[in-house]
């Protein structure tokens, strides 16, 4: 039986696109380098800051100023992560909800570790048991380590969990966790970008308010 649900961050509770860009472009200037559009950055992000960088510019980790910009970009978007990042509409309500059916829930993302929990804490507070980051101990996703240290920290096992995310690496994270996922599509992708990612349509919500009777009516199939 469901009772964990693991959520992705960036384009799934949270709306982190505009600082993400904003501190993306301070890099990208005192480089000399072109500014991106924000829709060109939703392309960009999903698989950590670091390939962020690398699709961003000319040459992607063979440019000579990847590293400083790499360096640039995490120094502003630390003091720069919460200027317009928000929660989306209905996302806290939807916690509160999940929280008052006893749910245990978690965050696993590829932001670097001390953002995520930064974050976490400042937006959710108590309602998210795990905030779990990138860092150099553990693989970012798609590989699953961020979701066993979720689950290890809740004391639950896969079996109990589900995931909920924005895009084709949350997808793949969930395969390779091995747990099942449920793709929203008010994120960084679209409902075709996620069909064509391997999404199951009938495990996609278009709002937060969904994701409460789409668990109630999967825990009746079980």
């Amino acid at each position: 039986m469901i009772n964990t649900i693991i959520f992705d961050l960036d384009g799934t509770l949270l709306n982190t696109l505009e600082d993400l860009t904003d501190s993306l472009n301070y890099a990208l200037r005192k480089s000399g380098l072109l500014e991106r559009t924000i829709e060109e950055v939703r392309s960009f992000v999903g698989n950590g800051v670091a390939k962020l960088i690398e699709r961003a510019i000319p040459g992607g980790i063979a440019h000579p100023s990847y590293a400083e910009i790499l360096r640039e970009f995490k120094a502003h978007y630390a003091l720069h992560c919460k200027d317009k990042t928000k929660p989306y509409d209905g996302i806290l309500p939807m916690l509160d909800a999940l929280c008052a059916k006893g749910y245990k829930l978690a965050i696993v993302s590829n932001k670097f570790d001390a953002a995520v929990k930064e974050l976490s804490s400042l937006y959710f507070g108590e309602r998210i048991l795990a905030a779990i980051g990138e860092s150099e101990k553990t693989r970012k996703k798609p590989a699953p380590d961020t979701v066993y240290q979720a689950l290890e920290e809740l004391a639950v096992n896969a079996a109990e969990a589900i995931y909920v995310g924005d895009s084709d690496v949350d997808l793949e994270t969930a395969a390779n966790a091995k747990i099942p996922c449920i793709s929203v599509t008010w994120g960084f992708r679209d409902r075709e970008s996620l069909l064509m990612a391997g999404a199951d349509p009938a495990r996609m919500i278009t709002s937060p308010d969904c994701l409460l009777p789409l668990l109630a009516s999967l825990s009746a199939e079980a």
